[in-house]
């Protein structure tokens, strides 16, 4: 990725993602959860899927491609976060940005990971 150093706590990136079972990979969009942690600079990701059909998790965001959650975002189809499939990927695995969470969509995520958490 040509500038790294613009990836921050809530950008939208594509990055190489697992399946369920570690044995393929494929690039995938992504959100940042966290900005780089500690010397090795990982970051806290989750998955975010154009699979819209399947029937959503109490934790999943759904995102409307021509609502106000997706303004900003770069994301090109109706997409849903899921929040309960994250991982922590060194930030040189990001392919490139794509976009960002707008200020609407940011308390979404900050509600629906305390609400995943059982944080009060």
């Amino acid at each position: 990725m040509e500038n790294q150093s613009t990836m921050i706590k809530n950008s939208i990136v594509l990055v190489p993602f697992p399946f369920d079972d570690f044995s393929v990979f494929k690039v995938r969009p992504a959100i940042c959860l966290t900005s780089e942690i500690g010397q090795f600079e990982h970051i806290v990701i989750a998955f975010i899927s154009s699979n819209t059909k399947k029937k959503p998790e109490k934790s999943d965001i759904s995102i409307n491609k021509d609502s106000r959650l997706a303004k900003g975002t770069g994301l090109a189809v109706d997409s849903v976060i899921k929040l309960h499939r994250m991982v922590t990927i060194p930030k040189n695995l990001i392919k490139r940005k794509l976009g960002e969470a707008n200020s609407e969509l940011k308390q979404t995520i900050q509600f629906q990971l305390k609400t995943l958490f059982e944080i009060d």
